[in-house]
């Protein structure tokens, strides 16, 4: 910390100049001998490093090396006018500046980074390692590395390849694990592994998003909940663009993101932007539920999380909230009250009514669901909006789903990287800082990326602008290429592993055909895999059917309708497998089939080899090794192996290595002698049958 006078001398501007910074910046010192907290400072450095202030009380004749012509813009809400003044710095005084500031900041903790760090007890396997790279991830000489290799009976020089079995005995003489080498692709980093250790996760806010019929009260109940005036602000109060909003209730933090439509919330996880952990779906008293009501219901289910339904505008003269309960209950959704598992809260989003019970349910279901997340990371999350400003260029909505956001990072969005210049809250308040589920905004960005794209901070500029150049490249590739999302032709490798659903959008030309066909698929189990019907309606497939099958990975089936060209071409734009059919017997038989392609396979015990142990050769660094003779069949390293004795099995594991004469050798045939080692197991004795395995799949 240091006061408001040293911060003017460190940086070399009036005090004047610091106080009407901090006035804008909302840092709330008074004067000169007020202090400023190591967040002020980083902000106030910050805004003078993206900015050129000069000062009329600086001056300082010898330091000068080359005067520095510095024009002032006028800042809003700021005591700083526009003039141009020679300011006399000398030409090294930014970078003086910059060195300052990085040894005042060294105290504070470094962020952990989201790639996989190598462990120090281990030691990395790569094809072609050589004895002299060994002995270097070993941390030993290479010397000593052959002299170990001799006493295996193998005579090896530094340059020649060990192979990974014999590595792994040589490493486990050290005490250390020995791992195969794995690509890390950072530029893919959604789909990058991130292990946290469960005292490393902390209690992180709840995300949640409101949906349901057109002027039902989404906006105004946000409004209620902020005490703010976002309606008015939009044309003719509807939402316009996606809006997230962070407020505290009860000293929780609960963050809402209010989307324009079903079709944005879904559109966002139809790109892998699983952002909301709780969905509010609100339903007017007096109106019941409506077309999109149904629609929000559809996209809410097939999100797989809670869901709260908010019955509003109960200070009307017409509300029958009873009617809602039915209608819901009639769509699927089956309040508590009726043994189901959905809450119901009666609200009134103008007077306020029923607003604190819908947020203490909302913190009842964040409670139960322990949402926690990592903020010792780097920050990584997902793009609510992002938009392009004359002034500052492009300005991102971010939602933080892990880690910490700090201003200055290096960050990669979408395809696109930069360094986050101005990092704000949904109150427009400038930060230092922002932890998991906290939606900022923030400006650094070269391009505008798009809704649901994913973010990710990494260690510096110069890693994260080649990440995002291997994406654009990559991403450029792809949308070259002509792939389909899912579909009845290859659902078994498309769909998510260990799925046992076939999900299905079914659209029919009657109610009675409707009916007829969703039984039919109701009724198809192929041992435990079942069809899921996530919507079921009358009438031509929509672009919102599209959008939901995107979304939901699902197939859409229509029976006796034909879409347009319109329509087949969305589909074909956006991925989406559609099916028609006008016969249910030929519709059920092709699904049935489908059914049976995805079953989990089915595996069998093959035996491939049997060897007998005729002599045993014991090495304290080796353990037992079987000197056998192949009897029949085949033994290959890394099999499946039993030890018989007396016909009895005692042992059930793994081949570890193979060797004939001094050679490791990957299998050995009938009627020829080899030394083998079993998989921690050294309880050998001669006479003892190895029978070696394998396990195939069968076809069905």
């Amino acid at each position: 910390m240091m006061s408001v006078m040293e911060y003017a001398l460190d940086v070399s501007l009036s005090v004047d100049v610091i106080l009407s910074l901090c006035n804008k910046l909302n840092i709330d010192v008074k004067n000169e001998e007020d202090m400023l907290d190591d967040d002020a400072i980083i902000l106030l450095d910050n805004e003078i490093q993206n900015g050129d202030y000069s000062s009329d009380d600086y001056s300082d004749e010898e330091d000068i090396e080359e005067e520095i012509s510095i024009p002032i813009v006028e800042k809003n809400k700021s005591n700083i006018t526009k003039k141009s003044k020679t300011n006399k710095f000398s030409s090294n005084s930014k970078e003086d500046f910059m060195s300052k500031r990085k040894e005042m900041y060294k105290h504070k903790d470094k962020l952990k980074s989201n790639v996989v760090e190598i462990n120090d007890n281990d030691v990395i396997y790569h094809d072609g390692m050589s004895v002299g790279d060994l002995a270097n991830s070993i941390g030993v000489s290479a010397s000593e590395v052959i002299k170990k290799l001799m006493t295996m009976g193998m005579m090896m020089n530094l340059n020649q390849a060990i192979d990974f079995d014999t590595a792994s005995i040589i490493v486990m003489d050290y005490n250390k694990n020995i791992k195969r080498e794995e690509v890390v692709d950072e530029s893919n980093f959604e789909e990058l592994e991130i292990i946290d250790n469960d005292e490393e996760l902390l209690e992180r806010p709840p995300v949640v998003t409101i949906m349901g019929h057109v002027d039902h009260g989404k906006t105004t109940l946000l409004d209620t909940i902020r005490k703010t005036n976002v309606v008015s602000g939009e044309a003719g109060g509807i939402t316009q663009a996606i809006g997230a909003y962070q407020i505290t209730y009860n000293d929780k933090k609960i963050t809402f993101i209010d989307t324009p439509g079903h079709a944005a919330f879904t559109e966002m996880r139809a790109r892998g932007a699983s952002i909301t952990d709780i969905v509010i779906i609100i339903v007017a008293a007096d109106d019941g539920v409506m077309p999109q009501t149904k629609e929000a219901i559809d996209h809410a289910k097939a999100a797989g999380v809670p869901i709260i339904v908010a019955v509003n505008k109960m200070d009307k003269p017409g509300a029958n909230p009873e009617k809602v309960l039915t209608e819901m209950a009639e769509a699927g959704i089956m309040p508590e009250e009726w043994g189901g598992d959905v809450m119901f809260v009666n609200i009134s989003a103008k007077t306020g009514m029923g607003i604190d019970d819908l947020l203490e349910r909302i913190l009842l279901i964040s409670e139960v669901s322990e949402l926690k997340a990592n903020p010792n990371r780097y920050a990584s999350g997902t793009v609510i909006e992002s938009k392009i400003d004359k002034s500052s260029g492009v300005s991102c909505t971010l939602l933080i789903q892990n880690g910490t956001l700090r201003l200055g990072d290096a960050i990669v969005v979408g395809n696109y990287a930069g360094k986050v210049r101005t990092l704000k809250n949904d109150r427009n308040e400038s930060l230092v800082s922002a932890g998991p589920s906290t939606p900022v905004s923030i400006t650094g960005l070269s391009e505008s990326p798009s809704a649901g794209d994913k973010f990710m901070v990494f260690d510096n500029e110069k890693k994260a602008k080649a990440i995002a150049a291997n994406r654009l490249l990559k991403y450029k590739e792809n949308n070259n290429k002509v792939t389909h999302s899912v579909s009845l032709d290859d659902l078994f490798d498309r769909i998510n592993a260990g799925s046992k659903e076939i999900n299905v959008i079914l659209k029919a030309d009657v109610k009675g055909s409707e009916e007829a066909v969703r039984n039919s698929l109701l009724k198809l189990d192929v041992d435990g895999i079942h069809i899921n019907i996530i919507r079921s309606s009358i009438g031509a497939i929509s672009e919102s059917d599209i959008v939901l099958a995107k979304a939901s990975d699902a197939i859409i089936i229509g029976f006796n309708i034909r879409p347009d060209n319109k329509i087949m071409d969305y589909a074909k734009e956006r991925e989406v497998d559609i099916r028609l059919y006008n016969i249910i017997y030929k519709l059920v038989e092709e699904m049935e089939q489908a059914m049976k392609g995805k079953l989990d396979p089915e595996y069998e015990e093959k035996i491939i080899g049997e060897a007998e142990v005729r002599k045993l050769f014991k090495f304290s660094k080796v353990g037992t090794i079987a000197g056998s003779m192949v009897t029949s069949g085949i033994i290959k390293r890394d099999a499946k192996a039993r030890i018989i004795r007396d016909g009895v099995v005692i042992y059930d594991g793994n081949i570890n290595t193979i060797a004939r004469e001094k050679d490791q050798v990957k299998e050995v045939k009938s009627g020829i002698e080899c030394g083998i080692t079993i998989e921690n197991y050294n309880d050998i004795k001669e006479k003892d049958i190895i029978e070696a395995y394998e396990i195939v799949e069968i076809k069905r």
